[in-house]
C-alpha cells in the first residue's frame, strides 16, 4: 500500500538497500540487490509472477551453482516473497521456469500482513478507492517530489475527515484533492506519477485479497518451504491522543499528516474476534520479543498505520518497536545522507509520533542483515 520501486530519479526503497548492502559487505559477503518493479495494488499472485521473472532474469548472473537468493519484501511484498518461495504455490511458469528456487535461503518480511488489514476491507469499498488513490498521490508527491501542497493535503483531511461507522466520505471532495496534487507537478515526472495513480485505479486486486477473511485462505494454502529461513519485522505506532494532535499544530503540514495518520490508525485498528489479524499462537520466543521492544504484550488494537501488529509476525521476530509503516523503510523524519552522498535525506510525511530515528533504523537494519547473512552461509553448507 503506498508503495512503488522507483519514480523518476526517486527510489523508494533506497535507504533500505543501502543499509542492508553495506552490512552485508562489511561482513565480508558479496551481494547484488534487484528492486522489483510490481504494479502497486494488483493480486498477490501477479506481483509474484513479476518477482519470480526478475529472480529469473537476474540470478543467471551467478550460473546454475550461483549463491544464495535472498527475498526481501515490505507490506504486500512480503506476501510476493512467501508465494513465490512457497513449494506449494501454482504460479504461471516464466520463459525462464524457476530452477533457482532451491537457492532461495531466507524470505524476510517487514511489517507484512501476513493475516490482513481492516484497512483492506475499507480500501475495497468504492470510497475507500478514492481514499487510496488520494493517500497513494500523496505519497508519491511527498517522498519524490517535495511537500505536496497544504490545500489538496487539507480538502484530503476534510473528505477522509468525515469516517465514521458508515464510512461515509466526501467523494467529490476526494477527487478534487487528488486532482490538485496532479496538476502540481510538470514534466516527465508528472507523467510517471499518472501512471502509478491509473495502475491502482486499473488493478486493485490485492485490496481484496488483504481483507482479513481472504487472507484466511492464504494462511491455509501457502506452506514455507523447508530448510529457508522466515524472519519478520513488527512495529507500530503509539495510539494518537488529543495531546499529540495538538503538538502537531505547530506546523500546518505536521497538523494535517497527523490527522490523516490518527484516521489511518482508528480503521486498522478495527477487529473482529473471527479473523483477528494475528496468528492464535505467536510462539514464546516471538512472545518475549515483544515484551522486550514494547515493556508489555501488545493488544489486537495496535498497529503501525497500516497493519495490525500481530499480523506483522511469520517466522522468526528479528526486530519489534515502535515506528510507523513507512518509518521502518527509512521515511522518517531525519536530514542524515548515507556514506556515499548519493542517499536522499529521510523524509516523512506520516507524522505517527513513533519517534522513529537513524538509531532504531540502524537497529531494525542490524537485525534483518543478520539473519541474510546467517542464512546464506547456511545455505552454503548445505550437503550436495
Amino acid at each position: 500500500m503506498f508503495g512503488f520501486g522507483r519514480l523518476a530519479s526517486y527510489e523508494y526503497f533506497g535507504h533500505l538497500e543501502r543499509a542492508l548492502s553495506e552490512r552485508i559487505r562489511e561482513a565480508g559477503d558479496d551481494v547484488a540487490v534487484h528492486v522489483a518493479q510490481v504494479a502497486p495494488t494488483a493480486s498477490i499472485r501477479r506481483r509474484a509472477l513479476t518477482l519470480a521473472q526478475l529472480v529469473a532474469e537476474t540470478c543467471e548472473e551467478g550460473g546454475p551453482g550461483g549463491g544464495p537468493i535472498h527475498l526481501v519484501g515490505h507490506s504486500t511484498g512480503g506476501l510476493d516473497a512467501r508465494l513465490l518461495a512457497s513449494p506449494t504455490a501454482s504460479l504461471a511458469r516464466t520463459s525462464r521456469g524457476t530452477p533457482w528456487q532451491p537457492r532461495i535461503a531466507s524470505v524476510t518480511t517487514i511489517n507484512a500482513p501476513h493475516f490482513g488489514t481492516p484497512l483492506a476491507s475499507f480500501f475495497t469499498t468504492v470510497s475507500g478507492m478514492r481514499v487510496l488513490t488520494a493517500l497513494s498521490a500523496l505519497t508519491v508527491v511527498a517522498l519524490s517530489v517535495g511537500a505536496p501542497p497544504l490545500s489538496a493535503m487539507g480538502a484530503l483531511v476534510a473528505a477522509f475527515g468525515r469516517v465514521d461507522r458508515t464510512l461515509g466520505l466526501d467523494v467529490k471532495m476526494l477527487e478534487r484533492a487528488t486532482d490538485a496534487l496532479l496538476h502540481g507537478i510538470e514534466g516527465a515526472r508528472s507523467k510517471e506519477v499518472r501512471r502509478y495513480i491509473a495502475a491502482i485505479k486499473e488493478d486493485s486486486g490485492s485490496m481484496v485479497q488483504l481483507m482479513p477473511e481472504a487472507m484466511d485462505l492464504f494462511i491455509a494454502g501457502v506452506e514455507d518451504r523447508p530448510g529457508v529461513l522466515y524472519q519478520s519485522t513488527a512495529s507500530m505506532a503509539p495510539p494518537p491522543t488529543a495531546g499529540t494532535l495538538l503538538r502537531s499544530l505547530r506546523d500546518p503540514r505536521s497538523a494535517v499528516s497527523a490527522g490523516i495518520f490518527a484516521l489511518l490508525y482508528a480503521i486498522a485498528s478495527r477487529y473482529d474476534r473471527r479473523y483477528p489479524c494475528a496468528a492464535a499462537d505467536a510462539g514464546e520466543d516471538n512472545e518475549r520479543g515483544l515484551a522486550r521492544a514494547f515493556g508489555r504484550s501488545p493488544g489486537e488494537h495496535e498497529n503501525d498505520g497500516v497493519v495490525p501488529v500481530r499480523s506483522q509476525i511469520w517466522g522468526r521476530l528479528v526486530w519489534a518497536g515502535y515506528g510507523d509503516h513507512l518509518d521502518v523503510i527509512g521515511h522518517f523524519h531525519g536530514d542524515e545522507r548515507g556514506a556515499s552522498g548519493h542517499t536522499p535525506a529521510h523524509v516523512d510525511w506520516l507524522r505517527s509520533g513513533s519517534a522513529f530515528d537513524l538509531a532504531r533504523f540502524a537497529s531494525l537494519m542490524d537485525a534483518v542483515a543478520g539473519g541474510l547473512l546467517s542464512s546464506g552461509r547456511a545455505w552454503a553448507g548445505r550437503p550436495g
